[in-house]
């Protein structure tokens, strides 16, 4: 294929366009008769070429402007000045204005015919302008007047493509092939169109050709290969296929195709050890290797069976492209999809430690660190891809997460406060911010900053679940506001509901409105619903059953809490002295 000429692009007046044309027609009407240069008086030529030299000076200079106002004046002149429309054509090609464009190199082009640059603009114009079939009676001519020029053939046939006239353009590379012999460029297009049409056999000619003018050339072997299979002829692509080996035997790419092959055989084993093959070749390259894995990532969703496939490839990359950051990312993707976190884990240090430099890896490590709970960990790679990395808020959530599970809860509260501010467009995210400020704040018992931050974190997303627990059960402990934390905890039961947690919320905010008995019934649901483990619930159910007079079940309760563990300060006393403590 060849491309076609590119311009600079400017802007022109629209104003200044319309005078000149106007102007260059009324100069044209009153000085009909002096239609070349051989007609203008010695006075008019000078002035004229002391314009058309002042042009080209601009243009060179870059000054399109001012070059198009002196070749618009020089116009004036010598409106049939085939050299200054060409000019101004030019210039308007630069400017993107199309229509001048191509109003001023069909002037041109058809005041000097000869001049095969003219032409040649005018061409562009036509395609700039989307009419090929003009295009196509341009380069019609030029291909008559200068058979030699190759080029002008390839335009012309890429005319008749576009305007769907197959015939005419495989005419057209015939006749270049008559003139330079058997080419890569020919046979391709050729080979491409014949594969558009379904005419294999044509397609399958054109390989052959390329075959036995290149015959060391292996690529032309695969390419006969592929035609042979979707023509329905297996036998024959394989025949193909074992040729090319024995002309390039460290050939990777022919495994592929022969992986394809085996495959629609559904020989899947041969299949399979073909990739192999290709995957250990280090001429392969790793890209390659990683869009057939990520084919693999989806495939593997539906068909689990498929995984252990999945596994020895990445191996496979990793060892072949042992100095490669993404082999290690994209086995780490596998291994985290699976929840191989540990190994995962492994695979992203290595990738970073190759290249720091890339945020995604770096993003899914933090991300894997917080499934493991390893806090220590996610605090010092985080504060590490902070470095790297100053704005990214994802990183700051995550040393501030980290800092406050190890209860360095100034330093969480600093990093988020910082990293919120680089929050844009995501309220969900900076809703997350400011629960996690909310938490710590809370631990520091700065209660007022503590309401502020989860306020803020229900105003940018009122439906957080998880705010709206955590905030109405920080609000029971306090015993203030309790109307309001009731509303926040029953909203988040119905939000998700049958969460033990948010359950257990709910009742123990019932229990200091005093309302026992709807207590005692929402406790009892937080432990049915996973509750019977925790020392927290069962605590808080046996001060219901102490204040609904039930003491002996309360204690048996009280004691289950202490030996399940988490319960709180009071309740040894409690189990002691049979009595409630708060």
């Amino acid at each position: 294929m060849r491309t076609k000429n590119t311009y600079i692009i400017l802007q022109a007046g629209f104003c200044l366009l319309v005078l000149l044309f106007f102007g260059s027609c009324k100069t044209q009407k009153k000085s009909s008769e002096k239609t070349n240069s051989t007609e203008l008086s010695d006075r008019e030529r000078v002035n004229f070429e002391t314009l058309f030299f002042n042009g080209n000076k601009e243009k060179v200079l870059g000054n399109y402007d001012l070059a198009e106002t002196y070749y618009s004046q020089a116009l004036r002149i010598n409106p049939n000045s085939a050299a200054t429309m060409y000019e101004l054509a030019n210039i308007y090609a630069f400017q993107n204005n199309k229509n001048q464009a191509l109003f001023y190199s069909k002037r041109a082009a058809a005041i000097d015919p000869n001049n095969i640059w003219y032409q040649i603009l005018y061409a562009e114009c036509l395609k700039e302008n989307k009419q090929p079939a003009e295009v196509a009676k341009v380069y019609e001519g030029l291909v008559k007047r200068y058979p030699e020029k190759i080029d002008f053939y390839y335009e012309l046939a890429n005319a008749y493509l576009y305007l769907n006239k197959i015939n005419d353009a495989l005419k057209v590379y015939d006749k270049v092939e008559s003139r330079t012999g058997i080419t890569e460029d020919v046979s391709m297009q050729k080979l491409k169109i014949y594969k558009a049409l379904k005419n294999y056999d044509k397609a399958i000619e054109e390989a052959k050709k390329l075959i036995k003018t290149f015959s060391k050339e292996a690529k032309y072997f695969g390419i006969l290969g592929e035609l042979y299979q979707e023509k329905g002829q297996p036998e024959k692509a394989l025949e193909a296929y074992n040729d090319l080996l024995k002309i390039d035997p460290d050939n990777a790419y022919v495994h592929l195709s022969l992986a394809d092959y085996y495959r629609s055989q559904n020989q899947n084993e041969k299949a399979f050890d073909e990739i192999k093959i290709a995957f250990k070749s280090k001429d392969l390259d790793i890209d390659t290797k990683v869009k057939i894995l990520l084919s693999y990532y989806s495939i593997t969703e539906v068909y689990a069976d498929l995984k252990p496939d999945a596994d020895e490839l990445c191996k496979l990359l990793v060892e072949t492209h042992p100095n490669e950051a993404k082999a290690y990312a994209m086995y780490g993707d596998f291994l985290n999809r699976d929840k191989k976190y540990e190994e995962a884990r492994t695979n992203f240090r290595k990738a970073i430690s190759l290249d720091k430099e890339k945020f995604a890896i770096w993003s899914q490590l933090l991300f894997i660190e917080s499934e493991l709970g390893d806090f220590d960990a996610l605090a010092k790679e985080s504060k590490e891809a902070l470095e790297l990395f100053p704005n990214q808020p994802i990183l700051h959530f995550f040393n501030g997460a980290a800092n406050i599970q190890l209860k360095n809860y100034k330093e969480a509260i600093d990093i988020l406060t910082e990293g919120k501010e680089f929050v844009f467009g995501n309220n969900l995210l900076l809703s997350q911010f400011y629960a996690n400020i909310g938490d710590a704040e809370n631990q520091l018992k700065n209660h007022p900053a503590s309401d502020k931050a989860y306020e803020k974190a229900l105003e940018l997303d009122p439906n957080n679940a998880y705010v709206l627990n955590n905030y109405s059960y920080y609000l029971s402990l306090r015993k203030e506001n309790l109307e309001r934390a009731e509303t926040l905890s029953k909203k988040s039961n119905t939000l998700e509901p049958n969460v033990s947690s948010y359950q257990d919320t709910y009742g123990w905010i019932l229990y200091q409105m005093k309302k026992y008995e709807d207590a005692k019934l929402w406790v009892g649901k937080a432990i049915e619903n996973g509750g019977k483990n925790s020392g927290t619930l069962l605590e808080h159910y046996g001060d219901i059953l102490f204040q609904l007079g039930n003491k002996e079940e309360a204690l048996k309760y009280w004691i289950d809490a202490e030996k399940a563990g988490g319960a709180s300060d009071f309740i040894n006393k409690k189990i002691k002295d049979k009595q409630l403590y708060e």
